[in-house]
């Protein structure tokens, strides 16, 4: 079967009929429509989240699956009552975990509402903002610069339209996208009538018309191929090992505890549930959600902190980050950009500088930015009389703006950019008196002009303009032989509180790391204003000289980054990396993308370009420092809540199931039946799923922290012990000393079990002594409730069910003598363990 021809060999007028589509686009019925036939703009689906789903996902786990299995076995074969009482267990315990991890779904979903990517398209013949996955084959978007590009689309109209296609082309510069008919053999890299999703615009506008969407863009066929994923994070990466060791410890347990009770002529089928209900208390199936609940916990208070979270596994990044790199302008300083005057070549006011500077940002039709707005707002002139005629957006290798005026009978093409650019294409200067000079011969005076000005902190741009005759269109190569007029000087105060934030960050350990393109004398003294003395500076052009290697010695030690060009911003944030930080980045601009990508945490801001906004993992809701400092605490405070879950799971929980693991090998019957050990697990459970609410120690969150696999193996192996030998203990007194009968040990075991295990929660949980720290309230009452229902248990009716019975109070009082012994050592052990390991 003949394959149709590829969209770029094909005209626009001719393309817009094959997709039975319009010139003013699809109307919103037929995008409807399309929508249900094309599926969402997604290279991934998005994962479902429906209840069903996450109630099948409960019990997917395979020990769960396999308890569920010889359960039925033994209902069929055995005993149906304690059958159904163990699948009731692993119902509810279940369902405990659905209800969490729904909440905490619902909750993120939400959150990530507020910072949906939108794209500009015409629907019904009027521009309108729709969610990217909304997008449809026949949709015609509007491109502007920062935009991203929401599919494979065929270019229709183009204003100077640059596009960034580093991320599926590798080429380092942006391509100039024009309307055109191509040959179909024609490369990736040349199609200059197509654009890619999956990158972004740079500077110009367009309009084009979606061809391919999600899976089918050439994008999604790579990413297919590849099965992208998002890099795994430190926490991620720790989780997963995590659960392979406690899998590997709990595999082993059960075969060789399965094995010696049948060698040991029990029988096999409630050995084989013994075992299995032992793996059940073993897993920590909780862990994925209480992970889920604790992230989506600290993400809602990290949202009324107004950061909200796109990554949820990014939180723990966030809070062991202890390098920040951000750009001055609106971080650092207010972000509102005055002009402080306008000055011809010998540095006094000017009327025709600041009128120039006028029309160049008044006609300018590119991103918004503030310097432009601070031009118009500075004073407004009556421009009836001029006509815009052609325009050359700003872009990031030229850093200059031309736009050509028509005024009377001549055409004026006015530039403003960075001082260094504009002087480059300039031959002459027009001085106060109006008088054209040689460039060369006042070069040295504006050298030092810009040099004053940079030294109080100013920012400076040049302006330049040259006769175009009656020319009405102009190309980058008429930015040549030009005049330049004078300078503009532009100020951005810091903000008020911008000493205190610096210092609260350096308090929780993060140092700060300045990376802006203006140049070493405006950085340094931005940064005096800052608080920040004996500032090391290292330049743009320091940087393109320096190795890899000499550069990994010296970043660390600066505080500044001047003059820098964004393809540097990736080269420092990972030499920073590999001298072995947890670095974030903060930047909301078009050429920020790939530091974002690069950085462990990528932080950008709810008004930045949409490039920025889908590169990064955290978006504040306000472009401001002191609202990352909250971030960093809930960041921390989110970990060290998902740490004590890890802290519980592998002491008391793990010491209590290999006890009885062991206690099985030399007792004449089982020292827990199957659905007992349930039972324990599931009561235990309870006071872990409010731990999201915890209180976290202020040193807890006083300085950043990573995920440590061999101290967790530690503190398992200390407090496994700690909790084993009171365990013994606790067999020893009940078997020699009270001469308990099966059911008498079952009993005191388990209340020993429940009760230590809940009150151990509140020992561990912090580093200090537990009578100084105060729980949540929730956690608190959780346990409370657990060690209250765990005590009276034995003497309701549901007990007999479950095969224990009432207790003298000989019994419960030995009973407590040990667990309140076991809570003094555990408090002795913390304070010992916790001076020899860091964690």
């Amino acid at each position: 079967m003949e394959q149709p021809p590829p969209f770029w060999s094909i005209p626009a007028t001719e393309m817009l009929q094959q997709l039975h589509t319009a010139k003013n686009g699809l109307t919103a019925d037929e995008a409807k429509e399309r929508l249900a036939r094309y599926g969402s703009n997604l290279l991934t689906p998005k994962k479902r989240s429906d209840v069903f789903t996450l109630l099948l996902g409960q019990f997917k786990s395979p020990i769960i699956l396999i308890l569920l299995f010889a359960t039925g076995l033994s209902f069929v074969l055995h005993d149906p009552v304690d059958a159904f009482i163990i699948l009731t267990i692993v119902v509810v315990s279940g369902l405990l975990g659905f209800w969490q991890e729904r909440s905490a779904t619902n909750a993120v979903e939400k959150l990530l509402a507020i910072v949906q990517i939108k794209a500009a398209v015409l629907r019904d013949g009027s521009p309108a903002e729709i969610p990217v996955e909304e997008i449809v084959p026949g949709d015609v978007v509007i491109l502007n610069a920062g935009g991203i590009i929401p599919g494979d689309c065929l270019v229709q109209e183009s204003k100077d339209l640059f596009v960034d296609e580093a991320t599926l082309t590798g080429e380092t510069y942006p391509v100039e996208k024009s309307v055109g008919v191509l040959a179909a053999a024609t490369p990736l890299g040349q199609r200059t009538n197509a654009l890619w999703m999956g990158t972004h615009v740079v500077s110009g506008s367009a309009q084009a018309v979606v061809v391919q969407t999600g899976k089918q863009t050439e994008f999604g066929k790579v990413s297919e191929r590849l099965k992208l994923r998002p890099q795994e994070t430190d926490f991620e990466r720790g989780i997963r090992r995590f659960g392979y060791f406690l899998m590997e410890v709990t595999l082993v347990l059960v075969i060789a505890i399965f094995a010696i009770n049948v060698y040991l002529a029990r029988p096999v089928l409630d050995s084989f549930l013994f075992s299995l209900a032992l793996a059940v208390g073993l897993t920590p199936q909780l862990l994925p959600a209480i992970i889920s609940i604790n992230l989506a916990h600290g993400a809602k208070r990290m949202a009324q902190g107004k950061v909200i979270v796109k990554r949820l596994a990014s939180i723990e990044n966030f809070g062991s980050m202890n390098v920040i790199c951000s750009d001055k302008t609106g971080t650092l300083t207010e972000g509102a950009v005055r002009l402080r005057s306008a000055l011809d070549v010998d540095g006094a006011p000017s009327e025709k500088v600041l009128l120039y500077a006028y029309l160049n940002a008044f006609y300018e039709t590119g991103f918004a930015n503030p310097i432009d707005e601070a031009i118009r707002t500075h004073r407004q002139f009556d421009l009836s009389g001029y006509q815009k005629q052609d325009e050359i957006p700003y872009d990031f290798l030229r850093k200059r703006l031309s736009v050509l005026v028509s005024h009377e009978d001549t055409h004026l093409m006015v530039t403003k950019g960075a001082l260094p650019n504009v002087l480059a294409v300039c031959s002459a200067a027009e001085t106060g008196g109006g008088t054209l000079v040689e460039i060369a011969a006042v070069r040295e005076r504006i050298q030092g002009h810009l040099e004053e000005f940079s030294t109080q902190g100013f920012r400076t741009l040049g302006v330049a303009y040259r006769n175009m005759g009656t020319g009405s269109v102009i190309h980058k190569t008429d930015e040549a032989g030009m005049t330049f007029l004078g300078f503009l000087v532009l100020f951005d105060p810091p903000k008020p509180d911008i000493v205190k934030t610096i210092g609260s960050l350096k308090d929780l350990g993060v140092s700060l790391k300045i990376i802006t393109g203006d140049n070493r004398l405006v950085a340094a003294s931005v940064s005096r204003q800052m608080g920040v003395s004996n500032t090391r500076i290292i330049t743009g052009p320091d940087l393109h000289q320096m190795s890899d290697g000499a550069l990994l010695t010296q970043v660390v030690a600066a505080d500044v980054f001047a003059e820098i060009e964004p393809n540097q911003k990736e080269r420092i944030i990972l030499a920073l990396q590999k001298a072995g930080n947890v670095v974030g980045y903060m930047g909301d601009g078009i050429n920020d993308a790939s530091a974002l990508h690069a950085a462990d945490v990528g932080i950008s801001v709810d008004s930045a370009v949409d490039v920025a906004k889908e590169a990064a993992d955290i978006v504040l809701l306000e472009k401001d420092l002191s609202v990352l400092v909250q971030g960093v605490r809930e960041g921390r405070t989110t970990f060290a809540n998902t740490l004590k879950y890890v802290f519980m799971a592998t002491s008391a929980n793990f010491g209590n199931m290999f006890s009885m693991a062991g206690a099985s090998l030399f007792l004449s019957f089982l020292p827990l039946l199957p659905k007992q050990v349930l039972l324990t697990n599931l009561m235990t459970d309870f006071p872990e799923m409010t731990i999201a609410t915890d209180r976290v120690d202020t040193e807890m969150v006083a300085y950043p922290r990573r995920w440590d696999i061999k101290a967790i193996r530690k503190f398992m192996i200390t407090f496994g012990l700690v909790s084993s030998v009171f365990d013994y203990l606790t067999f020893g007194v009940l078997l020699f000393l009270l001469h308990a009968t099966p059911e008498q040990f079952r009993t005191g075991w388990f209340l020993e079990s429940v009760v230590s295990a809940s009150l151990i929660v509140l020992v561990i949980r912090s580093r200090k002594p537990f009578f100084t720290s105060r729980p949540s309230k929730s956690l608190f009452t959780a346990t409370l409730l657990v060690v209250i229902v765990t005590l009276i248990f034995p003497f309701t009716p549901l007990a007999r069910i479950f095969g224990f019975g009432r207790l003298p109070i000989s019994f419960l009082l030995t009973v407590g003598l040990i667990i309140t012994l076991y809570l003094i050592a555990a408090e002795i052990t913390k304070r010992f363990f916790y001076r020899k390991v860091k964690i």
